[in-house]
This record gives C-alpha cells, structure tokens and sequence, in this order.
C-alpha cells in the first residue's frame, strides 16, 4: 500500500509538471506575449524623395543573455529570412550586416549578435511615382534566438507607411542610422585569392597594409559550406598581404573548392573589412553556382541532411555527458543500486537496461512533442521550458528533496531499500520509472553539444525534430545500454554488500544540491517572498516525510498519512506561489568606437562647401589604412614632394577623408557619390558645383596634370 502510493504521487507529480507546460507556456520566456529579440522597422526618411534611393533599418534588440544570427550562422544557428511586401514603384536591396562576433557552443563555433543591432536594407523609389503617394512597406521576419541552455525560432510581421516626399532626414534619425553604419564593415576594395591545399586546407591570401595593427582577428565566411566554422584559424604576414589558413567543410573536401567566395575580415577592434576571393585554382568541379538551379536544390536537402546529421549527433554526445552532470547524477544512484544487486544474469540486465532506456527516450519525445505541439500552435519556446516555469522547478524541488530524505534515511520506502526501484513491480518496471524520473530532472541541464543540437532541432521539420529529441534519450541512457548488453562492463560493478547502505546515505548529499540548485533557479525568477514561500513548501513536505518515517519506525497504520497530506498540500501551493510572488528581471549594456585623424586637412562637408564658394581648387580624397589601393596612391601619386610642390603653387586645398574606423558623415558622402568604399578621388575646379571622379588606380603625375589645370 505504502508504495503504490508514493507510486501514484511521482505519477501525479511528473505528470502534471508535463501537462502544465500548456497553461504555463504564456508565462515563460519565448511564449507569445514575450519576445526574446525584439525588434522594430525604422525608415531614415518618412518622405523618400522619388529617384532616389534610402535606407530602411530592421531593428533586433535581444534580452540579457539570448543573441541573434549573422547572415552565415556558424556551425549551426538560422540566419533571418525576409518577406517583404512592397508598394509599387519601390524596391528593396539585400540587407547589410554589421561585423558579428564569435560565439563557442561545445565544439561549435556561432556567429552572433548578444547586443542591440540594426539590418540595414537600402530601397528605392522610383521616379514616377507621383509626390504625396502612399508607399506602405511590410516585411514578415523569421529568426532564431538562442542562449546556453536554448533556442526559439521567432517571427514578426513588421510594417510601416512612407509618403513620397522630398527625401527630407530628421537630425535625430540621421545620427541613429549613422551610427548604425559605423558598426557596418568596410569595402577591401583589394580582391583577395585562395588555394585548396591537399583538398582539406584553404589558403586566403588579403591584401592588407602592414601597418594595419589586428587584434585577435577572425574570418567569417559569409558563403556557406566553404570552411568548418569551428576549425583553427592561423594568422600569418608577409608585407602588405594577410594570410588566414583553416579547413575546408567536409563536404568541399570531396565536392572541390568554389570559384569565388564572399568574407568578412574581423580585425578584432569592432572593425571588419568585407571582401571577395577569387580561387587560384580556377573553377573547380564541385562548384555550386547558384544559377545551376538543380544543383542548389539538391545543396539544400543536403544542407538539411547534413543539419539532422549534426543535430542528431551532438544530442547523443549531449545526452552522453547529461550523465555526469549535477542535476542528474544524484537521479543515476538509483539505477547504479539496482545494477549492483541484480542477480537474474545477462537476460534480466538487458531487460532492465532496454526498460530504462525506454523510459527515457519516452520521456524526451513527450517533452519534444510538448514543444512542436505548442510551435504549431503559434506559441514560441525553446527546449528545457520546463526550467523556465517556476511552478515546475518548485515540483522539481519537492521531489528532490523527498528523494534526498529517502536516501538519508528519514523515511523508508520500501521498493527503494529493497532494490531502489521507483515501483515495486520487478525490475523492469523499476528501471523504467528510474529512467523516466531521469529523463525528466535531465532535461532542464544544459551541457555540452546539448543547446545548439536541440536548436537546431527547433527548426527542422516535425518528424526530424523528434529523431533529435529521441538521440539526446538515447544518450542519457547509452551508459547503462552498455552495461546491460556487454558482461565485461557490468562485471566491473561492485559486488552487493553493506557499502551500499553507506552508499545509498552519501548520495542524499547530491541530491540536496540538486534541490539548492533549483532553489537558486527560483531566486532569480520570484521575489524574496516567492522564494520564502517555496522554501516554506519544502519544509511542510520534509515534515510530513519526518512524521511518516517516525510512524513507519514504530510500526504504526496509515504510516504515509501525514506526508500524503503534505504531499497534496505542497502541491497546490507550487501552483499559486509563483502566481502570488512574481519576480522582477534585470536588463543589460552596449558600447561604441572612436575616428582616427589625418595628417592634412580633415574632411569636413560644410566647410567643403565654403571653400567652394570661395573658388578654390580642391583635391578630396578618402582613404583607410587598411586599404591597398589608397596606400599605393598615396606612396606613387600623392604624397610625393612633386604633387605637392605643383598643389601649393596652384593654391589647391587638399582635404582627407579617413574611413580606417568608419566615419557616419563619410559613409553618407561616398554613398551619394555612388561608392560603397574606399578609394574615392574628387577634383573640384574653381567655379564649378558639381566634381570630376578621378580614377580608383592614380597615375604618377595625374594630381601634376590637374594643378596645371588651376592655374
């Protein structure tokens, strides 16, 4: 009697912990009325003028502790996807990204952004469109956010109504988009190569100045499935070129190298540099070029094949490691007991040790099954929501600290003392029950492999999503599977004797720092009264377990009355505590970077426009030290003694833009000239508005031609 009924109350108990998920789930976070990155559609005019071109900024500000995806995710992760519904006669570009950082999940390296960041798209209106029209812009956003311990697919329908105008900026939005494109990186300008070497390595070669300081530089390679994102990468320099050399992916290791790829130089400053490569190798036979539609097709069900693979197996190695982590060893004493006094040979082992892994395996799949359920639902989470609910870690609690006093002897239950089963229906349904209560305290750790396998779980389809859940169930269990199925193993256990009582008392040690654990969850989602509250709870339960084990000890009936009492008592307050003492949370900070000076005359646009009107000649030019192109110039064309020579005889006014840290006012003046970068070379002849564009590549003596000019 005594055990069914502790039987019927983990029953109950684990049980509705489940099913509350559903109730609980507008409470968490990642549910529907909380989102994790927020995010919001910015126009830098609400007035585009006609003809023209501007900019649009979706705006992603993510919570303490959760980040976002740059274009090419990393080992594993989603980039954002756009649907943009457009008025007619308006266009939009494809979205530019600022320089991400880097983020190690296990042996996974991400691509992320932890801070506030804006996608900047530049659009255009065309020049029939009337002035005063309309131009409402929508755009549908799907992304993923993530943490340690869990990633949340996410979407947003985000809209906002423009009126063809005259183009006019408003001073504070200026300021806010100028600061965004500062975070930006900068056009090389310098195309870069590459080599394959012995089909595993890639070799790039960036031109890039010596005296261009790096700190703790990274590549990103925006092109996906070029190299393996989480492998080495060695700096090395010789002169004026930078050379990185990591792995290829896997799969280029067979398929070949492509002709071209697309980068990112990260110079470890909050500069980045974005280039293009071109191979050394020429074309190869593996190259997937987008316009072989076929091709790319397949490269996607490979994409997604190759993300199950992955997935799938960083669940198994997750769920492996699950086995030595706190929340769930304290949980495996159990089962170790039992397999030390099986005595039914190779047969009953196995069977005990495929009932454990059922139990859970079923268990992962009914938590993943929880999640997809409320997915579809338009409801949004992420693994482990358990955790994140307060009413299910004060249950976790509970029943942690019932198992803590149990093996500490305050009370007795008598299918654990006689075999540690959590039912006394035989071993199988022991080892099932064991593998079920595991599973479940399992899932709310987070170790490695664990989060960004179970992530990406979060965005394959249905039936995919499962066979993860399953691998990570397979994983807790894939210890005792072994024990079970290979005699050398299990012949190593400990034969059966009195350190096993011994034994069974030290492991309520663990078990209690389980529960302290999970009370420090609690510290940090409820207020002081809510935690006071749940701690109150706890002690009601140890007391009735204490009453209970005074009664089993004198031989008493109805010996579980009183911690059957508190058991239903402690329940019922596990709802409401959460609901009567919510907690508060804390936010987080961001931080900018500084411009560089040059030697002559520092750009400036209102003072370009006096000397204008002035009738000066003026040479304006825009330079970054990490620019090739601009150096050479510099060395060959400009700095020499004999330009400046002719420039101070001509009484030509030199003005440098530098655009080595990124400079707002400089970024929206190459950009009305046309030019995403660096070099830009403009002569102003005396007397007239509009400038001459000099070429990127400047002769020896084109600035001696051009002083001739002024005179």
């Amino acid at each position: 009697m005594t055990t069914f009924l502790f039987r019927c109350i983990l029953l109950c108990c684990l049980t509705f912990t489940l099913f509350l998920q559903t109730g609980a789930a507008q409470e968490i976070p990642g549910a529907s009325d909380e989102v994790l990155i927020k995010n919001s559609l910015i126009a830098e005019t609400d007035r585009p003028a006609p003809g023209t071109s501007s900019t649009l900024a979706v705006f992603m500000e993510p919570q303490s502790g959760w980040h976002g995806y740059w274009k090419q995710p990393g080992s594993i992760g989603l980039a954002p996807q756009f649907d943009w519904k457009l008025p007619e006669g308006v266009n939009v570009g494809e979205a530019a990204y600022p320089v991400p950082q880097t983020l190690m999940t296990g042996d996974l390296m991400n691509h992320v952004y932890e801070h506030p960041y804006a996608l900047l798209v530049p659009f255009e209106v065309d020049g029939s469109v009337p002035q005063g029209t309309s131009l409402p812009i929508t755009v549908d956003i799907k992304y993923l956010a993530c943490r340690a311990d869990a990633c949340v697919p996410e979407e947003a329908s985000l809209a906002i109504t423009l009126i063809a105008g005259n183009g006019e900026v408003p001073s504070e939005r200026k300021a806010r988009f100028d600061e965004w494109r500062q975070d930006l990186p900068r056009p090389l300008g310098s195309r870069a190569s590459f080599t394959v070497i012995d089909d595993a390595r890639l070799r790039l070669s960036i031109p890039l100045p010596a005296s261009v300081e790096l700190d703790d530089p990274h590549l990103f390679i925006a092109t996906d499935k070029i190299i393996d994102p989480a492998a080495e990468q060695v700096f090395s320099r010789e002169g004026d070129v930078l050379t990185v050399e990591t792995l290829l992916d896997k799969s280029r290791q067979t398929s070949g190298s492509p002709a071209e790829l697309e980068a990112l130089l990260s110079l470890g400053n909050g500069t980045g540099l974005a280039l293009h490569g071109r191979s050394e190798n020429g074309p190869a036979q593996g190259d997937d070029s987008p316009r072989n539609l076929p091709e790319a097709d397949m490269a996607g069900e490979q994409g997604n094949t190759t993300l199950l693979l992955t997935a799938l197996l960083g669940a198994l190695l997750g769920g492996v490691l699950l086995n030595i982590m706190p929340c769930v060893f304290p949980i495996l004493s159990l089962k170790v007991l039992s397999l030390a006094r099986l005595s039914g040979g190779k047969r009953e082992a196995r069977r005990e040790a495929l009932a454990y892994t059922a139990g859970v395996v079923i268990v992962c799949l009914m938590l993943g099954a929880v999640i997809l359920a409320l997915r579809a639902a338009g409801t949004q989470i992420g693994w482990a929501f358990q955790l994140q609910d307060p009413r299910v870690i004060v249950m976790l609690a509970l029943l942690t600290t019932a198992i803590g006093f149990n093996l500490a002897g305050l009370f007795e239950l008598g299918s654990i003392s006689k075999g540690a089963r959590l039912a006394d229906q035989g071993g199988v349904a022991g080892a099932f029950w064991t593998g079920v209560l595991a599973a479940f305290v399992a899932t709310p750790c987070s170790g490695p492999f664990m989060a960004t396998a179970l992530g990406a779980a979060l965005i394959l389809p249905p039936l995919a999503a499962l066979t993860v859940f399953a691998g990570l169930g397979l994983g807790i269990a894939l210890p005792f599977l072994l024990l079970g199925f290979i005699p050398a193993l299990s012949r190593c256990l400990p034969r059966p004797g009195p350190w096993m009582e011994s034994f069974r008392h030290f492991m309520a040690i663990p078990m209690f720092l389980t529960a302290l654990a999970l009370a420090w969850v609690l510290g940090r989602q409820l207020s002081n009264d809510g935690l006071i509250a749940s701690f109150c709870l706890i002690m009601l339960l140890s007391v009735g377990l204490w009453f209970t084990g005074i009664r089993q000890r004198a031989g008493k009936r109805l010996a579980w009355l009183p911690a059957g009492l508190t058991v239903a008592l402690a329940l019922a307050g596990s709802v409401l505590v959460p609901h009567s003492f919510p907690g508060h949370k804390v936010p987080a900070a961001n931080g900018t970077a500084n411009s560089a000076e040059a030697r002559v005359l520092t750009f400036d646009e209102k003072r370009l426009a006096e000397l204008q009107q002035q009738d000066q000649a003026i040479f304006v030019y825009f330079s970054a030290d990490w620019c090739v192109t601009c150096q050479i110039n510099e060395q060959r064309a400009i700095h020499t003694s004999r330009a400046q020579q002719a420039f101070e005889q001509a009484g030509v006014v030199t003005m440098k833009g530098d655009w080595t840290n990124g400079d707002p006012a400089i970024t929206a003046f190459l950009q009305e000239h046309g030019r995403s970068g660096v070099p830009l070379y403009l002569w102003y002849a005396p007397g007239e508005s509009e400038p001459e564009v000099l070429p990127q590549i400047l002769e020896p003596d084109s600035l001696l031609a051009l002083a001739d000019k002024a005179h």
